[in-house]
């Protein structure tokens, strides 16, 4: 296909409330990203939505940020159209998915991914699975690899217990699937709303537990790992076995908890897809959206509600 020297976008120009900085004019359009040899460049197909995009806008990365103008965007599901002169397994044509800032909290790309086009490194990606569709793999990377990374510090689970603090969210539902079906933990548990619950054991958790009537400190039972997805891991050492871990995603922690910092890595996406492509992970769109491209700023304020099950999804990219 003939690739276009400018292409549509979500830009922000200065930091603040995604409310009152994130723009999008129709009649306006930004350079497509040129490709570094290391690169690929995508035909944006669809992209998930993450609560660091809304966080970022702000200014809170700032001393590490990219400049601004910025397109904001991490998780990206599309279609390679060129690839740099270094690239080795990646074609034109091939449908892949990623998280394309590999250091999430810096090094951030100027160009993200809520565009027509994206530039990404080639380690980041993988491969989409062929069952899924594209807002369904635009969904995962970040979330699944903060996952992942975070089960996988913890160690081999197999016989052991997690409990998961924000079992609906988009981390949280594959940290369940994960920890069963990747990692073996023998038993595992989940918090969230009242209306939530039935969603949760959707996803075969054995205890799901509403934190609107059970506070953490008082649960009788004890976990080896307890990940927190919420921001709460000063509770959730109160509800860890003696030598277990807590892994914190959310805000800074202190011991014996962890703060799990992602890095986005294509290579444990692909160790991943056989689960994927087998059922037994299987990724969660909000069924509110997926969200049109016009309407990334609706989808932002649905994010922040919380009330999202899974991951807030836009889909398709003109």
């Amino acid at each position: 296909m003939e690739i276009p020297t400018h292409m549509k976008a979500w830009m922000y120009y200065e930091y603040g409330s995604f409310t009152d900085v994130l723009k999008f004019d129709e009649a306006k359009t930004t350079s497509v990203p040129q490709v570094k040899d290391d690169q690929v460049l995508i035909k944006v197909v669809a992209v998930a939505l993450n609560p660091i995009d809304a966080k970022r806008m702000t200014g809170f990365f700032k001393p590490t940020d990219s400049p601004l103008p910025t397109i904001p965007g991490y998780d990206v599901g599309g279609v390679v159209v060129k690839v740099g002169a270094q690239v080795k397994q990646l074609k034109v044509g091939d449908e892949v998915y990623g998280n394309i800032n590999e250091k999430p909290l810096r090094d951030t790309k100027q160009f993200g991914s809520l565009a027509e086009y994206t530039a990404v490194e080639e380690k980041l990606l993988a491969l989409k699975p062929k069952n899924l569709s594209f807002p369904e793999a635009a969904g995962l990377p970040l979330a699944i690899e903060t996952a992942y990374q975070g089960l996988e510090r913890c160690g081999p689970l197999h016989g052991k217990s997690v409990l998961v603090l924000g079992g609906a969210g988009g981390v949280g539902s594959l940290v369940i699937q994960l920890a069963k079906h990747v990692f073996g933990a023998s038993r595992v548990a989940a918090t969230s709303s009242s209306g939530k619950l039935e969603f949760l054991k959707s996803l075969g958790v054995d205890l799901a537990i509403d934190y609107t009537k059970e506070n953490l400190e008082d649960l009788p039972e004890k976990f080896d790992v307890v990940f927190d997805g919420i921001g709460q891991s000063n509770k959730a050492v109160k509800a860890m076995k003696e030598g277990g871990n807590v892994v914190g995603i959310i805000v800074e922690v202190t011991p014996p908890a962890y703060r799990m910092i992602v890095t986005s890595d294509g290579s444990v996406l692909e160790k991943l897809n056989p689960f994927l492509e087998s059922g037994k992970v299987k990724p969660i769109v909000d069924s509110k959206g997926p969200f049109p491209f016009s309407q990334v700023a609706e989808a932002f304020a649905y994010l922040k509600t919380g009330k999202a099950i899974g991951k807030v999804v836009i889909y398709p990219i003109p």
